[in-house]
């Protein structure tokens, strides 16, 4: 597999979030001649949407997606609700910066509740519901589907599989997002992306641990794990996908606690190496 084009490498802010805030991540990344960026709202919040859309202008960044939006499962119709106005916003504010997609965690099992078949069709519902003002606002939607170790309280969604059922289901503007660390697992993996297609809104790359030690914040730098990543990545651009490779690291024993500049630096030459 040849190397990949380094005009492709894009970071998600979640890599260097405990240490930078989005203008110096904005402003580190495209130092170092990296022109994509998927941004989390809360640091949006933090920096403001406006002075945000600016930044991100001047400095000549693709914001490859907004993070994220979901979590649609609720007890009552008081949470859905909630959860429903807040995606709206979400799609506000992926529509300010010109985000090529809103990034959705579907969300798991409400408190107390064991239903996983009514968690889904909760997704379900959710999904179709704040697709029309996503359609409105010209932003593609973008369903992530999560390790089954996330199943019951971050996304109910675990398969591409799964994923590609609810896009064949709601039709334009929805698609997915390929992140290697919660789908390499899957012996389905390779047909699933085939038949993605054009529906594949973003790819994330980082690595995963033997052992890892926690389910949500250890993943490894590329190269460092069991994940065949320039295999997958084959597969993804065999299907048609021409974006950016995102790489998303949450490391609390590791990569927070380093300098960014080195975060990011390893990141660049990781990428030319293991992706």
């Amino acid at each position: 597999m040849a190397a990949p084009e380094r005009e492709k490498l894009a970071i998600n802010q979640a890599t260097t979030m405990k240490q930078w805030s989005l203008r110096e991540a904005v402003e580190g990344y495209a130092a170092r001649d990296i022109r994509g960026i998927s941004v989390w709202r809360d640091k949006l919040a933090e920096c403001g949407v406006e002075v945000a859309a600016e930044l991100l202008r001047d400095n000549g960044m693709t914001v490859t997606g907004l993070c994220r939006g979901g979590m649609f499962p609720a007890n009552d119709d008081a949470g859905r609700q909630a959860a429903h106005d807040d995606n709206r916003r979400a799609v506000d504010e992926a529509a300010a910066i010109g985000a090529q997609c809103l990034v959705m965690v579907c969300g798991g099992l409400p408190d107390g509740s064991k239903d996983m078949i009514d968690a889904r069709i909760q997704v379900a519902d959710g999904l179709e519901r704040m697709l029309h003002y996503a359609r409105e606002a010209g932003v593609p939607v973008a369903i992530e589907p999560l390790h089954p170790m996330t199943a019951a309280d971050r996304a109910c969604v675990n398969t591409l599989e799964h994923a590609l059922d609810l896009c064949d289901a709601l039709g334009e503007g929805i698609g997915v997002a390929v992140d290697v660390y919660h789908v390499w697992w899957d012996p389905k993996l390779e047909d699933q992306i085939a038949r993605a297609a054009d529906r594949i809104l973003g790819f994330h790359v980082c690595d995963w641990l033997v052992p890892t030690v926690d389910l949500v914040w250890d993943r490894g730098m590329m190269g460092d794990g069991v994940i065949d990543i320039p295999r997958i990545r084959g597969w993804v651009e065999a299907a048609g996908y021409r974006g950016f490779n995102e790489i998303e690291i949450f490391s609390e024993r590791n990569w927070w606690q380093r300098d960014p500049e080195e975060v990011v630096e390893t990141c660049i030459d990781r990428y030319a190496e293991f992706v």
